[in-house]
């Protein structure tokens, strides 16, 4: 392997990911291998399908049973990939690799999705890297039975205790506090559904936006939709009434406005369709975000 061959005869998987094309099946190929702290180096291989083990050797470290590879995937994944572990780079979803000098895993919760890591500590930094987050996003950790923890810029945390460590990532709305005003079980919730979401506040009114929900299939005008929930300066005691779309959509089989839903509803730069739902019905301490989405898809299903 080496960095010091013709040019027209490697093929660069960065730029192939960024691209969206295959790899060309008659060059040689250059991948990046970084280190625990996402420091990478680039390499050329001959092969498309390649072993952790071959990967180990190719970031020059020794013994290669000493150390660990991981596979950095397109869409932000992180997995162990085992000595004799094989990768077709042709597939597409690979997008880097790291070795650690290490023999043991350790595995956190990043903005919902489990991770595996080879080092037993993480930066703020790489935390930071991994999410993908601009500069004015944070990264905080969770902590049981007390406040969240802000992680300071380079903090390191220690992922060898036997709980599961998790972080979220998000943006201040202000220099007051924080623009995270959702429960973690909420945000949680909606992290596992895989639901992209925000939290805004305009003229001292918070909501939640979820982007580009998913409606009923066919039913109507627009295959997705975002959706704004106001929420009560009460959440999570007590529940939200309404919700509101944007695009505003139509039922395919009338070319109409469902009922009750033809009304305006201002908020940020916007102007949302508002749908009347109401149901006054709510359990503290046990409803919450799954509540309301639970009753959102039965109003789109009965429109």
């Amino acid at each position: 392997m080496s960095t010091n061959d013709d040019e027209s005869a490697i093929d660069d998987l960065a730029t192939s990911v960024r691209e969206g094309r295959a790899l060309r099946p008659d060059a040689r190929y250059r991948i990046e291998i970084g280190d625990k702290n996402l420091n990478y180096e680039a390499t050329v291989i001959d092969d498309p399908v390649v072993t952790g083990r071959q990967i180990i050797e190719a970031a020059g470290k020794h013994p290669v049973e000493e150390h660990l590879a991981f596979q950095l995937l397109k869409d932000g994944g992180l997995v162990e990939l085992r000595l004799e572990d094989k990768v077709d780079l042709r597939g597409g979803g690979v997008e880097r690799f790291i070795v650690f000098h290490s023999t043991v895993s350790y595995r956190f919760e990043l903005d919902g999705r489990v991770m595996e890591w080879g080092a037993d500590e993480i930066t703020e930094s790489v935390l930071r890297k991994l999410a993908g987050i601009p500069d004015d996003y944070n990264v905080w950790q969770e902590r049981r039975k007390e406040e969240d923890l802000l992680l300071a810029s380079g903090q390191r945390v220690d992922l060898t205790p036997k709980e599961l460590e998790r972080f979220y990532t998000g943006k201040d709305a202000t220099t007051s506090g924080l623009s995270s005003f959702l429960p973690q079980k909420d945000r949680r919730y909606l992290a596992d559904q895989e639901i992209a979401f925000e939290e805004v506040e305009a003229n001292g009114q918070k909501a939640i936006i979820l982007r580009s929900y998913p409606l009923p299939t066919g039913q109507f005008d627009h295959e997705v939709a975002d959706v704004l929930f106001m929420m009560p300066p009460t959440w999570p005691d007590t529940g939200t009434d309404m919700f509101y779309l944007f695009p505003w959509v139509k039922v395919s089989r009338t070319g109409a406005y469902a009922e009750a839903a033809d009304q305006p509803h201002v908020f940020g730069e916007l102007t949302w369709q508002r749908w009347s739902r109401h149901n006054p019905d709510w359990r503290r301490g046990l409803d919450g975000i799954w509540t309301v989405l639970r009753r959102l898809d039965a109003a789109l299903r009965n429109a």
